[in-house]
């Protein structure tokens, strides 16, 4: 999605509509996320870093207007220096999503927290993409990614889900009075429509499961000679290591005669 066509859109009614719903998600998400380092990818119209307390904020755009400019699927950052991350709708415009989460996970540290805003396919919102003609007009060029899709590509690498939310269930009028006589929806939609609305927020952790070092056993363990394993079995002779009485040792040749009741005489 071109950047000057994105801007255009964003300046609609529609779009301050999606920055308004995005901005306090993302206010809510990052607030009591802490660290040294934190990086938001992709729409440098949305702070999405400005509720959250981490001392160091980047920026990553393709142009000039970032702290970073760089590819997003190439960061020149080192691996495991990052404790948040941010990304609306970077996995939407870009041609190699998993090449980009891929990256992020290299970069992030162990018990980082990535925050990820998409459009809803299972919403309004993407009948109104599949119905659209012109698919080059903002924000209808993207590829929206559903939510039980982004959750599988998560889990590949190693993230574990910690919530997320809906917003946006108005239906994607161009006109505000239209988005204002619709308000209902959005007062209802968490109760009555919860996952119906066109924008979602993912939040998600990277977790690096530690290794379990197996030891060798050094105490000596009780075993059965080969010879007499045989003679265990069929009951032979008793395991090694119990307590063997002299009875144990006599092995009967014979079966012992039967006792013969002796009558009285008379």
């Amino acid at each position: 999605m071109e950047q000057k066509n994105l801007h255009a859109w964003l300046e609609t009614p529609l779009g301050q509509y999606v920055l308004r719903m995005e901005q306090d998600m993302l206010d809510q998400a990052v607030a009591n996320v802490f660290g040294f380092n934190a990086l938001q990818i992709s729409w440098p119209h949305l702070d999405g870093l400005r509720a959250n307390r981490i001392p160091h904020h980047m920026t990553l755009s393709t142009r000039l207007g970032g702290t970073i400019q760089a590819e997003p699927c190439a960061l020149p950052l080192a691996s495991q220096s990052l404790d948040l991350v941010v990304m609306p709708h970077a996995l939407e415009f870009t041609e190699h999503p998993h090449a980009l989460l891929r990256e992020v996970d290299r970069v992030m540290r162990p018990e980082g927290r990535l925050v990820i805003v998409g459009f809803n396919p299972r919403s309004l919102w993407g009948v109104r993409q599949l119905f659209t003609l012109n698919r080059r007009v903002s924000p209808w060029s993207g590829h929206f990614i559903s939510i039980s899709r982004l959750k599988d590509w998560l889990a590949l690498l190693s993230f574990d889900m910690d919530g997320g939310r809906f917003g946006a269930y108005a239906p994607p009028f161009t006109s505000a009075r239209w988005l204002h006589r619709f308000r209902f929806m959005e007062l209802a939609g968490d109760r009555w429509w919860g996952v119906g609305g066109g924008i979602y927020l993912l939040q998600a952790v990277k977790r690096v499961h530690a290794m379990r070092l197996i030891t060798p056993r050094w105490q000596p363990q009780n075993r059965v000679e080969p010879s007499l394993a045989a003679a265990v079995r069929s009951g032979g002779v008793r395991r090694q290591g119990a307590q063997s009485s002299a009875s144990d040792n006599v092995v009967p040749l014979l079966p012992r005669p039967k006792a013969v009741p002796v009558s009285p005489q008379s």
